[in-house]
């Protein structure tokens, strides 16, 4: 059984139709890309799975039970993490701080344990701290542990962004366009961090703009355009797909 298995797909804003009767489905432990020309509702299609919108029609199973519609918090504790195109980044706190910020569904949110800084609460908090500590490094950020968020470069947030969805321990990872706006360093290190990312086992799906990045990493890839889907397969089989070329070149180039 597949991991995430998505049929029939669609969302109408109006009289627009975003994502038409797609249809996929994502085995456990690879990296799945999601490409397509600017407008071909790459971002809308995450955004239906990870509950921030409600399909129109279609299913989403996980594990195969029903996810569509479910709230993002749901989703969260079932394994579902995600990162966004613009940074989420809390700028008023520590890089550390962001991290732990997205573990807080494994803490005790009792409010009179809190209040009374309980043992228990104190000795999670230091796990938790250990835990950040911990991604920081697996992300390559363990020199700035102990620095403020705005102090870091646009292409170590990105990366500490990352951190922070896998402080949820997910088993599932969406990244939406993780080296938008980075150099080609800053592309090479994200690179090289999906790969370990993957290679813990999580499953990555990730919108991106960079075909080397998307051909280099992808197991398979889907092609939207249109709010349709187009075509799917790996990456030779992608590459060399006469609608795809046709979609990003022009029928006549």
């Amino acid at each position: 059984m597949a991991l995430l298995d998505v049929q029939d797909l669609s969302i109408h804003f109006g009289g627009v139709k975003a994502v038409q009767n797609v249809s996929f489905s994502i085995d456990a432990g690879i990296v799945y890309a999601v490409i397509g020309p600017n407008g071909a509702g790459k971002t809308t299609l995450f955004n239906l799975i990870t509950g921030i919108y409600t399909p129109t029609s279609g299913s989403i199973l996980l594990d195969g039970q029903s996810i569509a519609g479910k709230s993002p918090d749901v989703l969260a504790r079932q394994g579902v993490a995600r990162t966004f195109q613009n940074l989420q980044i809390c700028m008023n706190m520590s890089a550390l701080e962001n991290i732990m910020v997205g573990a807080h569904l494994q803490l005790d949110r009792n409010l009179l344990k809190a209040a009374l800084r309980w043992p228990s609460i104190q000795s999670r908090d230091r796990a938790l701290r250990a835990e950040a500590q911990e991604l920081m490094r697996f992300v390559g950020l363990d020199a700035y542990t102990s620095a403020r968020a705005d102090s870091m470069s646009y292409g170590t947030l990105k990366r500490l962004e990352i951190a922070r969805a896998l402080a949820m321990k997910p088993r599932l990872l969406f990244l939406d366009e993780p080296a938008a706006g980075l150099n080609s360093k800053e592309t090479m290190e994200v690179d090289a961090l999906i790969r370990k990312v993957a290679e813990t086992g999580v499953t990555v799906v990730l919108v991106e703009h960079d075909m080397k990045m998307v051909m280099n990493l992808s197991d398979r890839i889907l092609v939207l355009d249109y709010g349709r889907k187009l075509a799917e397969g790996n990456a030779s089989e992608v590459r060399s797909n006469p609608d795809v070329i046709a979609a990003y070149l022009g029928a006549h180039a």
